[in-house]
């Protein structure tokens, strides 16, 4: 089973540059949300011997942030809908999910042509905080070469929080332990201090990671 472990004592903390980093978008935005409500998976695409894997994971991911799972959630049904699939194409024939995704069929066209084979999309709370996320997964040759727990634990990892669009371009979330595969131990500790009840469940203002630092380095210091 996939696993998400908090950094090893002694490690340092992460810095607030290196934070803000982490949620600053494209456009130079500062945005960042949690999720409030439980969550709730529902896999579709997979087999019945690999649904405990993905599902193994997104519940690795959320005991390491401190939050909880749910079996459903009560205005929702699911609110983490994960969809693997061959082409993008086939998301067009899935009922009413163009009712879930504004724009699928634009959305759909563009993610084909940049060769995407991922992509998240949030729904969020009157507070700011995430309220529903539809994850696509398209299995491409290089996805296809890779065990599901790493799949699994990758997806787990940017579902939990709203990283930038770019915070994981140049480098995966995950780390190699020997043969097991793991959180970075920087990401493992940003996700667990991030679902700190001091702080906020969303924020616009690069203030923020100053605090999340803050509130992370005393952590560090706790472990030491």
């Amino acid at each position: 089973m996939p696993r998400a472990e908090e950094p090893e004592q002694g490690e340092s903390a992460v810095t607030a540059d290196e934070i803000a980093a982490l949620f600053t978008r494209k456009s130079g935005e500062y945005l960042f949300a949690r999720w409030e409500r439980p969550i709730a998976p529902v896999v579709f695409g997979v087999s019945d011997a690999t649904l405990p894997v993905i599902k193994g994971a997104v519940e690795a991911v959320v005991t390491l942030a401190g939050h909880q799972m749910a079996e459903t959630d009560p205005e929702q049904g699911a609110n983490l809908l994960i969809f693997f699939f061959q082409d993008w194409r086939e998301l067009l024939a899935v009922p009413d999910l163009d009712r879930l995704v504004e724009g699928l069929g634009p959305l759909v066209a563009r993610l084909e042509a940049e060769g995407a084979n991922q992509y998240r999309h949030f729904r969020f709370e009157e507070t700011g905080a995430i309220r529903a996320c539809v994850a696509f997964i398209r299995m491409d040759d290089s996805l296809a070469e890779l065990p599901a727990e790493t799949i699994a634990l990758s997806m787990a990892a940017q579902i939990v929080l709203l990283w930038s669009d770019r915070a994981f371009v140049d480098r995966s979330p995950l780390a190699s332990a020997g043969r097991a595969v793991i959180l970075r131990p920087d990401i493992a500790d940003v996700i667990r201090t991030a679902y700190d009840p001091v702080l906020p469940l969303a924020a616009r203002d690069s203030s923020h990671a100053l605090r999340l630092a803050a509130r992370l380095a005393d952590g560090a210091s706790g472990r030491n």
